[in-house]
This record gives C-alpha cells, sequence and structure tokens, in this order.
C-alpha cells in the first residue's frame, strides 16, 4: 500500500514527466556546448546575425509545425474534426520526443498518442505514419538530387534519373491496392487485419495523396529554405553549400541513426552536406561551418521547444 505522499510525488512525476526530461536535455546539451565552444563564441555568431532575422526564421520554422498538424487532420478528418488544438498539442508532443530520443525511438510516441486521445488503432497509425515519413525522405532525398543534377556533368542523364525518383511516390501509390492484395495472399489469415489497417492508414484517394505530397513539399521546401538562409547569414558559402549544409542536417533527422536530441549527428549533417556542394575543406573554413552548424541546431531546437510552449495550454489529451 502506498503512502499518500508518495503516491502525490508519483502522481507530480508523472503529469510533468515530459517538462523534466526535457529540461534534462536541455541542460545536458547547454553543457555540452559550454564544454566544446564557451557559450560566448556562439552567442557572438547570434549577435553578429541580428535579433530580426533571427526572430524571422524562428517564426517560419515554428509555422512548419501547424503545416505538419494539418497533414495529420487530413490524413483522419473523421477522428479528428474540430480538435486541432488537441491535434497540434499532441504533433508537438510527438516532434519534442523525435527530436529528443536516440535512434528514432520517439517515432512510438505518435501512434500511441493517436489511440489514446482519437481512439485510432496502432497500426493505423503507425502505417500512416510510415507512409507521411517516406514522403519526407522522399522530398529531401529529391531536393538533394537537384544539386546533384546541376553538379552533374551528364546533365540529361541526371536529369531523368531525378524526374524518374520524383514520381515514384505517384507510381507507389497508384500500385498500392494490387500491392497490399499479394501481401493479403502471402500473409497467414492472422496477419489479414494488419493488412486491412495499413490500407487504412494511407491517404483515402489520389486527392488526399496529392494534399499530402504537396504539404510535405512546402513544409521541406519552407524549413530547408530557412535553415540554407540562416547558415548564409552564419557564412556558410557558396549559397549552394548552404542548401547542401540545411539538407544534410534534415536528412540525418529521419535516418534511423539519430543521437539524443541530434546532438553531434546533426551538426555533422549540416557539414557533410556543405562540404559536398561546394563549402571549403580547409582547416579554417571548417572550424567556422561546424559553429555555424551548431547555431542551426540550436535554432531548430528552439523552434521545437517554441512550437511545444505554444500546444501547451491549447489542449490536454486524456492519458499519456
Amino acid at each position: 500500500m502506498k503512502f499518500p505522499v508518495v503516491a502525490s510525488r508519483q502522481s507530480w512525476f508523472i503529469r510533468n514527466r515530459m517538462t523534466l526530461l526535457t529540461i534534462a536535455i536541455v541542460a545536458a546539451y547547454a553543457l555540452f556546448i559550454q564544454w566544446f565552444w564557451g557559450w560566448s563564441v556562439i552567442l557572438k555568431q547570434w549577435a553578429e546575425v541580428g535579433v530580426i532575422p533571427v526572430v524571422g526564421a524562428l517564426v517560419l520554422l515554428t509555422s512548419t509545425y501547424f503545416l505538419r498538424t494539418w497533414r495529420i487532420h487530413d490524413y483522419f478528418p473523421r477522428e479528428t474534426a474540430g480538435r486541432f488544438k488537441v491535434l497540434f498539442r499532441i504533433t508537438q508532443i510527438h516532434n519534442l520526443l523525435n527530436i529528443m530520443l536516440p535512434f528514432r525511438t520517439g517515432e512510438t510516441s505518435f501512434p500511441v498518442l493517436m489511440r489514446t486521445e482519437f481512439g485510432i488503432p496502432l497500426a493505423r497509425g503507425t502505417s500512416a505514419l510510415l507512409v507521411m515519413r517516406l514522403l519526407d525522405l522522399h522530398a529531401l532525398l529529391a531536393a538533394a538530387g537537384i544539386g546533384f543534377a546541376i553538379a552533374s556533368p551528364h546533365t540529361i542523364i541526371a536529369w531523368a534519373v531525378w524526374t524518374a525518383f520524383l514520381v515514384v511516390p505517384v507510381i507507389a501509390f497508384a500500385l498500392r491496392r494490387p500491392l497490399l492484395r499479394l501481401a493479403g495472399k502471402l500473409l497467414p489469415s492472422k496477419a489479414q487485419k494488419l493488412v486491412i489497417e495499413i490500407e487504412r492508414g494511407l491517404p483515402l484517394n489520389a486527392a488526399a495523396f496529392a494534399r499530402a505530397w504537396a504539404m510535405t513539399v512546402i513544409n521541406w521546401l519552407v524549413k530547408v529554405l530557412v535553415l540554407a538562409w540562416a547558415l548564409s547569414l552564419m557564412g556558410v558559402l557558396p549559397m549552394a553549400a548552404s542548401f547542401g549544409g540545411a539538407l544534410g542536417g534534415e536528412l540525418s533527422s529521419v535516418l534511423p541513426v539519430h543521437a539524443p536530441g541530434g546532438v553531434g549527428t546533426y551538426p555533422a549533417g549540416i557539414t557533410a552536406g556543405a562540404v559536398a556542394l561546394g563549402a571549403s575543406s580547409e582547416k579554417t573554413a571548417l572550424a567556422a561551418l561546424a559553429q555555424a552548424s551548431i547555431n542551426a541546431h540550436l535554432l531548430i531546437i528552439v523552434s521545437a521547444l517554441t512550437g511545444t510552449a505554444i500546444s501547451l495550454p491549447l489542449g490536454r489529451t486524456r492519458k499519456l
């Protein structure tokens, strides 16, 4: 039997565990930056960029979270009707967990939260998330392909390959029914329900798929362009290198290998992408690029925390 004081403390920790987890991770990252760079160096670069560009970039990045929420609402219009605020809060919790937890483990929160709040089966929520993540990855790879196609000496072949890759989602969606029927025939009878739930997790029709695809492209276009702009303001040149850095960082965030909070992996992705598209690889230039990548990563984390702060008073889930 638990004493009232112990039970009360446990209840408090349960109610505030997201906040406590966030504070702990942010504090650890702050100590890491102080140890490796020193906050005076980081803040000096922000001061050189200026308040207005930083705030503008933060506002634009935060706005993409509303677009993500709308994409999910469009996936589940009946279940989420009239509850956009609650859905936005869930989206922000999922986004923050996805950023802070390693190896994409934060992704598991999405189907759980959608089932808890909206009664959406786990298989359906998981399949919808898988489709959205595949669209995300495709959009980023297609954007990266533009840079490589421009730089390729075999222009016609490069653009032909890029165009073929661009229409892969359309072909996959067009063939979804025969592919699902084939899966239904090959899988045992106990797995038939899973196939049905996966089909339910896909966009309902071509129009819904087109909307999901369009929202995905707009979301990543805004995010990548804002990050590229921020990197260019911090001295990452030429502009193609800033664009490559933004793509590299975001690609690192959607791939399975992802450190807690993106510490190390996100800045490394920015550095690799920038160098691949023209940034100097000299020692001094690489040091400046590494510092800019840390600042861009901080911008992403601050935007996620801002979105979460906005979502907290908008609606609370019944159970978490």
